[in-house]
């Protein structure tokens, strides 16, 4: 079920015969929507680094599907001849499907291996991470991804227990770390496997790279859509869109002015959230948050 569909699909502005951009294709949702309003000179361009994702891909000679991260977005356009585009929606959450799915170990309540790659061509998986990083790169990383409130003494358990015996399955981990746990359960875990998830596919890395290189693959006009479920992602955009770069940069910096302007007209001053009808039918949709930019 697609988040924020009607408001993703209001913040494209689409053009019957403009060419679009799904980022993370997924189940198809938002891309139907898109494909709804093109018309037949339209085109849509579908990245998902998944491999489900393309048994998804409808019989329409308009969709481009591009089986890569899109971290790769300008490399791909470049490849297929696309100069510039008008739209680009990113819808960030994990897809149903892959929560759904119990081999692909990125629900708490699966009772498969600890796998959480999105790209399942990849070697690095989250029982990888808890068999190789240091006490302070799992320290660093609950923290910072997962904002897990323990993260050190957590990070100690896992080196603890590490050396006795495989964390490799997700009942397994949850057992073994069971006596550290702050709080509810339920969100602690889910907080510390969003951090394992976010660190295996390197989600904020890819953002960032894919914010960067949107300014370049828009045209003047063109907007940028991006839908986040966690601070730290929004916190990207936001300072994306308004600044066109990362630093963040007091008001009253006596050098700000030196900076170059923004490449976009933010069109959301503050993020779209779901309505209280979407919340209810869909749950996974509670913690998302729109924002939409305009290329100047």
């Amino acid at each position: 079920m697609p988040v924020l569909l009607e408001e993703a699909l209001e913040g494209l502005a689409i053009k019957p015969e403009g060419t679009y951009v799904d980022c993370t294709f997924g189940g198809g949702g938002h891309s139907r929507g898109i494909l709804e309003r093109l018309g037949p000179e339209g085109k849509l361009i579908a990245f998902d680094q998944d491999q489900d994702a393309a048994l998804n891909v409808p019989a329409d000679d308009r969709v481009l599907f591009v089986p890569q991260n899109f971290r790769h977005l300008s490399r791909f356009l470049r490849l297929h001849g696309v100069t510039e585009v008008d739209g680009i929606l990113a819808d960030l959450g994990v897809s149903s499907h892959q929560f759904d799915e119990e081999e692909r170990g990125f629900s708490t309540r699966s009772e498969g291996d600890l796998d959480m790659r999105m790209d399942q061509r990849q070697s690095l998986t989250a029982a990888g991470i808890l068999a190789d990083y240091g006490e302070p790169e799992l320290h660093k990383l609950f923290e910072r991804y997962g904002e897990v409130t323990n993260s050190r003494t957590l990070s100690r358990k896992i080196v603890e227990v590490r050396r006795v015996m495989p964390l490799a399955t997700i009942p397994g981990f949850m057992q073994a770390v069971s006596g550290v746990v702050k709080g509810n359960p339920k969100k602690y875990f889910a907080q510390v496997f969003q951090a394992l998830r976010i660190a295996v596919n390197d989600e904020m890395g890819a953002l960032q790279t894919l914010l960067e290189q949107m300014p370049a693959a828009l045209k003047p006009g063109g907007r940028a859509v991006v839908i986040t479920f966690h601070s730290l992602e929004d916190r990207l955009v936001k300072q994306f869109f308004k600044t066109g770069h990362w630093e963040e940069v007091a008001d009253d910096h006596p050098f700000e002015s030196n900076r170059p302007e923004s490449p976009f007209t933010v069109i959301t001053r503050k993020p779209v959230l779901p309505t209280e009808d979407e919340r209810k039918r869909n749950p996974r949709s509670r913690s998302a948050k729109l924002r939409v930019a305009e290329k100047k």
